[in-house]
């Protein structure tokens, strides 16, 4: 017979469970992560009506569980993501789609978590890009390249050359990066703790 303090579940459910109950609100988003990261890699693109989707769904939700004041704070989000994400589409060759998806998962999660999750993006983007080059052995040659911008940048003032939209092929499936961000965020929520509204 079980007591009041044995579980029948082991304890890594358990936490999870408790997890889940004390962090709803980032479950959907974590899942549209997961889903735009899977979408990203096998097509090398992220379907614009997903985005739309999280977007307005993360909208409707900030309406529904904080009227008006919620719907402000997921259009701030929103602004933010894209705000974050601009000059990397911009500048470095990130696809727009990467720039939509941060958007849109901002509507869930307003701008303070979103601000977080562009942070873990960038820890888990730049380990996932050094990867990606160094198995296409493009890693020395990004480099080189670079270096010979931000030379050309801070001597001369000017861009050495314009922005070129990479090859498909050459891509890299930034949405792992938001998922692996996400993830991270999902990790370290209860030591960040809650954001006031």
């Amino acid at each position: 017979m079980l007591t009041d303090k044995e579980s029948p579940l082991p304890d890594s459910i358990l936490v999870l469970i408790s997890w889940v109950r004390a962090h709803p609100h980032f479950i959907i988003p974590l899942l549209f992560s997961l889903g735009m990261a899977w979408t990203d890699v096998r097509t090398q693109r992220i379907p614009n009506l997903l985005n739309l989707f999280c977007a307005l769904s993360g909208l409707g939700y900030q309406l529904g569980t904080h009227g008006l004041s919620g719907l402000g704070y997921g259009f701030l989000g929103l602004l933010l993501g894209f705000a974050l994400m601009i000059p990397f589409y911009l500048f470095f060759g990130l696809g727009a789609g990467d720039v939509k998806a941060l958007a849109a998962l901002g509507t869930w999660l307003g701008p303070w978590y979103t601000l977080l999750l562009f942070i873990f993006m960038g820890l888990s983007g730049l380990p996932l890009a050094v990867i990606f080059l160094w198995y296409r052995g493009q890693l020395w040659t990004k480099i080189q390249k670079g270096w010979s911008s931000l030379v050309n940048l801070v001597l001369l003032r000017t861009r050495s050359t314009p922005r070129q939209n990479p090859k498909p092929k050459e891509n890299i499936p930034y949405a792992v990066a938001i998922a692996s961000g996400m993830v991270l965020l999902c990790a370290f929520s209860k030591s960040i703790g809650a954001v006031p509204r």
